[in-house]
């Protein structure tokens, strides 16, 4: 008994000591890890993945567009966080933008700005403003350090909130899959929560991103009704998903979209 208060009076003290706020909704998040150690997990990662994905040639006209998108947010980040006396959360990023020949309707970005798009995402966006919703959303969440927070998660819960150097060092698998299940889906029903939160977070962030880089964030809400669309009503029910229903988040942007629309300036 002695033995489980004394960890849960540890993992309070990390809790309160690892702190820190999310950009824009102001939420406060855990983070254990520094960014540059997860930056540099990412760039392993980044790498294996087009190493087994070759990006699409930087000629091909939509990769153009993958890239032109992308640069067009990053300035937008840049800015933004510059003005809000942020620019230290940008630090280590060195921004890269593929396009991978994968039919698959997804997009991700890792910590240290390295944005993939696949092919199977660009006949639901449709319009570059639509790429740039998904883009802004994904960018979002390596800004927000939402990979970080939910590793960190994981490793106060698996390995008692240990230095990441140790838990690489004693358990180098573990930490591996945890890294890997932070940009993926998890099993367990109370993560879900938090995943959802990043979810309706990036959103936000986003729309922002998008609307200072110059697209329309109104576009948001005719990406996700193709989103609705598409998924055809083959989706589990919101309560065990770690992305909340597209009913859910068409509601939350369109409730959102007044705020973003502060930024947005037509070019």
């Amino acid at each position: 008994m002695k033995k489980k208060v004394l960890i849960a009076l540890f993992a309070i003290a990390i809790i309160g000591i690892a702190c820190q706020k999310v950009p824009i909704t102001g939420r406060k998040q855990m983070s254990l890890i520094s960014e540059s150690e997860m930056i540099g997990m990412s760039l392993t990662s980044y790498a294996d993945f087009l190493a087994k994905n070759p990006a699409v040639s930087e000629t091909d006209a939509n990769a153009k567009m993958v890239s032109r998108i992308g640069t067009n947010m990053q300035k937008a980040v840049e800015t933004f966080m510059a003005e809000k006396g942020l620019s230290g959360r940008l630090e280590g990023y060195q921004w890269e933008f593929h396009m991978v020949n994968q039919n698959e309707v997804n997009a991700w970005c890792m910590p240290g700005g390295k944005v993939v798009v696949y092919s199977g995402l660009l006949p639901v966006t449709q319009t570059e403003a639509g790429l740039a919703c998904v883009m802004g959303h994904e960018i979002a969440h390596a800004v927000a350090r939402h990979g970080n927070e939910r590793m960190s998660q994981g490793l106060l819960v698996q390995v008692g909130g240990a230095a990441l150097s140790v838990a690489l060092s004693q358990k180098p698998q573990l930490t591996q899959d945890l890294f890997l299940q932070s940009y993926g889906l998890t099993s367990q029903l109370g993560m879900l929560k938090y995943s959802r939160t990043h979810e309706s977070e990036a959103d936000k962030m986003g729309l922002v991103f998008m609307a200072i880089a110059g697209y329309d964030p109104t576009e948001a809400v005719a990406f996700w009704e193709r989103m609705e669309q598409t998924s055809g009503g083959n989706k589990p029910p919101e309560i065990i998903s770690t992305h909340p229903s597209d009913a859910t988040r068409i509601a939350d942007i369109k409730a959102f979209l007044p705020e973003a629309m502060k930024y947005f300036k037509k070019k």
